[in-house]
Formats: structure tokens, C-alpha cells, sequence
């Protein structure tokens, strides 16, 4: 008597569904594309709001009187780099669309982010049409070191906005402005911290500057300013 044909091998079991996308056609997270660009008059009035904003942030927001018109006259007399320079931080969900930049190629990364990005004030920092947004702004300009004997970078603000922050964004600007001084040949990057804001202390010890507690900051402005109007 012939054997009897063995039974066909068992069908495997179905996988339980991931709720995630397949990775070999979609990629798993929330792509966030960022670009750091030069500013431009167009965009004072976002300037203004997070120049407002930082202030509220270091509770300093008593001594901000800037307004969109002494941004306007102030800020872009000059060339880029010889001057005020600011770079703004803009991002979206989708690719940016791209710009002509003549005197700076805008920088652009990809953050893959776990969630997304809950913009509440989204409307208020359009850039331009689309989703584009303003996330962030760095304001920098020459000084100079004897020591040296060459030209350097001061960065006078940095400020991320707040849904923005710990995603890496601060650390874009502050390299973008560090990679501008190398690039011209320059000796060195400077700015301050409040002494009490010890996140950003240590943000700025990993990136490999220097706090030179030793020193202190020394101003004469309004009416101590004024006071020697006459005095030559």
C-alpha cells in the first residue's frame, strides 16, 4: 500500500498590525526641514515678536523698547556680515521651497523628530506662504581683538522659540554663525549668558566655548549715556 502524501505545511500566522508605516516606503517619525537664511526687511515683524519674546524669557522685558520701525532703520543699512547680520531659523513639515541667496547658501537639515512639532502661534511666524514658519534668530556683528589681532563674531541674541527648543536648533544657529567666522578668517566667536540661566551655560560648555566668569559686562546707556553729549 502506497504512503500517504504528508499533509502540507501549516500556513503562518497573520502579524499583528504595528499601527506603524512600512519602513522600506515611508520613514518612521516626523520629519521636521529646517533652513537658516539671511534675514531681510521682510521679516522684522517676526523679529520684533521673538526679540519681545526673549525679553519676557530673561525678565528684562521693562528694558525692551524696540519697535518694528527702530528694527526697519537700524538693522539692514549695511551688507551682510560688515554690520548687523541676522539669521532666521525657519522650518516646516514638508520640503522648503527653494530660495536664491547670492551673498550666504542657506543651510538646511532634516530633524526626524518622534511627534510632531505643536506650533500654537504658527499663524503669527509665517514665512511667506505655504507652512513655513520662523522657529528662531540669531543677530551677530564684527568686533575685534587686539590680542589677536583679528576680527571676530559678536552674537549679541540668540532665542529659539519655546515649542522649538531641545530639538537641536539652538546648537544650528550657534554653529552657523561659528562656521561664518571661520569661513571669513576670523579669530574667535563671543557672546554672554545670565549667570542664572544654567541650561544655556551648559549647552554652551558642550559646544566647547569657554564662560570666563572673571569678567564683567560694563555699559553706559540712557541717561548716563546722554550725560557726555557735551563733555568733549
Amino acid at each position: 500500500m502506497a504512503a500517504a502524501a504528508p499533509p502540507p505545511p501549516p500556513s503562518p500566522a497573520p502579524e499583528a498590525p504595528t499601527g506603524l508605516p512600512d519602513s522600506d516606503s515611508v520613514p518612521v517619525g516626523h520629519p521636521l526641514f529646517s533652513r537658516i537664511r539671511l534675514a531681510t526687511p521682510a521679516d522684522v515683524p517676526c523679529i520684533h515678536k521673538m526679540i519681545h519674546q526673549m525679553a519676557v524669557f530673561e525678565r528684562l522685558a521693562h528694558h525692551c523698547i524696540a519697535t518694528e520701525s527702530s528694527l526697519s532703520a537700524t538693522l539692514f543699512n549695511n551688507p551682510p556680515f560688515q554690520s548687523f547680520t541676522v539669521f532666521l531659523l525657519e522650518v516646516s513639515p514638508n520640503p522648503l521651497p527653494k530660495i536664491a541667496s547670492p551673498k550666504f547658501t542657506p543651510i538646511e537639515r532634516i530633524i526626524q523628530l518622534d511627534l510632531p512639532v505643536i506650533d500654537p502661534e504658527a499663524e503669527l511666524f509665517k514665512s511667506g506662504t505655504n507652512d513655513v514658519v520662523v522657529a528662531g534668530f540669531v543677530l551677530f556683528f564684527p568686533n575685534y581683538s587686539t590680542f589677536l589681532a583679528k576680527p571676530g563674531l559678536y552674537v549679541e541674541d540668540l532665542f529659539v522659540r519655546e515649542c522649538y527648543r531641545r530639538k537641536g536648533m539652538g546648537k544650528m544657529l550657534l554653529s552657523a554663525v561659528a562656521a561664518q567666522a571661520v569661513k571669513m578668517g576670523y579669530g574667535r566667536v563671543e557672546w554672554t549668558v545670565l549667570d542664572w540661566n544654567v541650561n544655556a551655560i551648559k549647552f554652551y560648555e558642550e559646544m566647547g566655548a569657554k564662560v570666563l566668569t572673571d569678567w564683567r559686562i560694563c555699559r553706559l546707556t540712557g541717561e548716563a549715556l546722554e550725560a557726555y553729549r557735551d563733555a568733549i
